[in-house]
């Protein structure tokens, strides 16, 4: 008896740690204000890609501006791959960690996103509940509600947007190539005056997807979950053979790949490279500003497009502090941070927002950014080609290792 009925309570106990946190996001206040007075006094751990001094400037401009305003205490966790943040909370899960996890704020997008979503890891649906999501431009910007062909959801915020985009020293080269066909020649020409960052590094693994999307027979099929190994095959097969032929032209041979964005810039900056990648249009323009890279620099895009996509923040399902998570991804979408994160002085990269949308004051603030020298207008920017599923990127990611990784 006494067995039994220890194996009730445990029965029991089980139960109630199981409604316990099943019935913790229903404990977020549906009441903004009672959202933002339960988020005063709270700690949360954004974990966030912590390669660029200037982004780590800005992220810690918002540390400031979330204590002064709501008391929260804002940690930057530095990472190199979010994929990594992507096992730390699947670990925590697998472990029956449901409540205080280690990550309470992640900077993400594409296939981690997809991972995440798809293995329950996500806290949500809350952009709902904030009230600068309103401004946010979800008619004319169809990456703010679709992430790499995965919907949103209201599982993440929308805080950039992003664009492929080259950025060369205009002193060193006087032509661009035009499409990924195009840099087969020019690196003939300039050998050794190009690479990219070995994938998973996220330009690297963009870099690859837009040599795929224009070099494959059927680009639709990319927008859909990789079927079988034939198709991957198949499709992929006219990338590894650009690559086989583009590499030897490459820095250093092909023979070794910057580990990351930040060493293809110092490669530029050092004079080893003269073209550099960036998800950023006005990267250039900010990175002249801060003294990183030389004023002669500028950028360029394919006339038939290149791939773009907004970047989010979510908030994993066993956050301990969700309150002032949301807290945070609302202020970052509030027209003071979106205009600040446009300026190349602190960032430049493209707001989330509808200009329209916005008060005849907000409006003035954008409208009086100085994109910058080096910065292509709007209209210049060419088309913007859709993410591929994040199926292709995972296995590309790896075949790519097998071929060429050191």
């Amino acid at each position: 008896m006494a067995r039994k009925r220890i194996g009730l309570m445990a029965l029991a106990a089980g139960v109630f740690c199981s409604l316990l946190t099943q019935t913790s996001a229903a404990q977020i206040p549906e009441n903004w204000i009672d959202i933002k007075a339960r988020a005063e006094g709270q700690t949360i751990y954004w974990n966030a890609w912590g390669g660029s001094e200037q982004i780590n400037n800005y992220i810690s401009w918002v540390g400031k501006e979330l204590w002064d305003k709501h008391g929260i205490t804002l940690k930057h966790v530095k990472v190199t791959d979010t994929a990594d943040v992507v096992s730390r909370v699947l670990a925590e899960k697998t472990a029956d960690k449901d409540s205080n996890g280690t990550v309470d704020l992640v900077w993400i997008n594409g296939e981690n996103f997809a991972s995440m979503k798809k293995n329950g890891l996500l806290f949500g649906p809350f952009t709902d509940k904030l009230p600068n999501y309103v401004l946010v431009d979800t008619e004319n910007k169809a990456t703010t509600t679709m992430d790499f062909t995965t919907p949103v959801e209201g599982l993440e915020a929308p805080w950039g947007m992003a664009k492929f985009n080259f950025i060369y020293d205009s002193s060193r080269i006087k032509t661009t190539p035009n499409s990924i066909k195009e840099f087969q020649n020019w690196s003939e020409k300039y050998p050794g005056s190009f690479t990219y960052p070995s994938p998973p590094d996220y330009l690297g693994s963009t870099f690859l997807k837009q040599a795929l999307l224009e070099l494959a027979t059927d680009p639709v099929i990319l927008r859909s979950k990789v079927q079988d190994s034939t198709i991957f095959e198949s499709t992929t097969a006219p990338l590894w053979a650009y690559l086989d032929k583009l590499h030897p032209n490459l820095w250093r041979s092909g023979s070794q790949f910057p580990v990351s964005s930040a060493a293809q810039q110092q490669l530029l900056d050092d004079g080893e490279v003269s073209i550099q990648l960036s998800f950023n249009p006005g990267a250039a323009s900010s990175l002249i500003k801060s003294g990183e890279l030389a004023p002669s620099v500028r950028t360029f895009v394919f006339e038939k497009g290149t791939i773009g996509n907004t970047h989010f923040i979510a908030i994993p399902y066993n956050s301990s502090n969700k309150e002032a998570a949301m807290v945070t991804a609302d202020f970052l979408m509030s027209p003071i941070a979106q205009a600040r994160k446009q300026d190349p002085e602190y960032w430049g990269d493209d707001t989330v927002l509808a200009i329209n949308k916005l008060s005849a004051d907000d409006q003035k603030v954008f409208s009086s950014i100085e994109l910058g020298v080096a910065t292509l207008a709007p209209q210049d920017l060419g088309p913007t080609l859709l993410e591929p599923h994040p199926s292709w990127m995972e296995q590309i990611e790896k075949e790519w290792l097998k071929r060429y990784g050191q």
